[in-house]
């Protein structure tokens, strides 16, 4: 293990930098925070290049740090790459993913310019959760990497391929395959009970404020809405998320 005690280190200093998009699309990493996104990163070890403890940080001693890179550094560097008020004292960082099996992703999930950090976490989390194979983000859609998003997605951004594209392109990919998509709308659309459970499938989720473009609705096979019964003017998007993907895939 390698201490390190000044914050002008160069080391620290790009870890510093991954607190940008920028640098993290410029260098294919991130930094994870807090011990249950390491320990969940861990399960794809051969991915992460380094994991930084804090002087008074309890390593665990189940976790495989074998042949990965440990740097031990001060209190005042563990503030400098804190994204979090409390901060766990333990980092690691992770090198994105690279995916050659897209011909084999039949529920796949497609997000237009979604925006909420937050949000897109618990998508993540929700589509995890239900099985989908994959998550697309839109043009407009936030990065999937940033702390909000990581501390959102509770750990599924490691289970599920989230990968960036283009939906126009996705839909064609997938109407090629014969596998159905659903677009989410409140005109011109059927309730969402009137669709079966499929075998295949891909849905598209949008904006918060504005919905998913007229422009990709108008390439889908169907679009759906979820029916309000109160007075709320719609749904969370990550709680749409979760009703549909849960009932398209049975």
């Amino acid at each position: 293990m390698k201490r390190i005690e000044s914050a002008q280190n160069p080391r620290v200093k790009q870890w510093r930098k991954l607190h940008t998009r920028k640098e993290r699309e410029k260098s294919g990493t991130f930094l994870v925070e807090g011990y249950h996104l390491v320990e969940e990163a861990l399960k794809n070890k051969q991915h992460i290049s380094e994991i930084i403890f804090g002087e008074n940080t309890a390593i665990p001693n189940n976790w495989d740090l074998d042949e990965v890179n440990l740097y031990l550094v001060t209190d005042d560097i563990l503030k400098a790459l804190a994204e979090t008020e409390t901060s766990q004292g333990v980092f690691a960082v992770y090198r994105l993913q690279e995916y050659k099996n897209e011909q084999q992703w039949k529920k796949v999930l497609l997000l237009d310019a979604v925006q909420d950090p937050g949000n897109l976490g618990t998508i993540i989390r929700t589509a995890d959760a239900a099985g989908i194979d994959a998550v697309i983000l839109g043009e407009g859609t936030v990065d999937a990497y940033n702390a909000k998003t990581l501390r959102s997605s509770q750990g599924s951004i490691f289970h599920i391929p989230v990968v960036r594209g283009s939906i126009r392109e996705w839909t064609e990919i997938l109407k090629s395959q014969s596998i159905p998509v659903y677009g989410t709308a409140l005109e011109n659309a059927l309730p969402f009970k009137e669709i079966q459970s499929q075998p295949a499938f891909a849905l598209m989720l949008g904006n918060e404020g504005k919905g998913v473009s007229a422009e990709h609705l108008a390439e889908t096979d169907q679009n759906l809405y979820i029916p309000i019964h109160g007075n709320a003017e719609s749904l969370n998007v990550a709680i749409a998320a979760g009703i549909l993907l849960y009932h398209l895939r049975g």
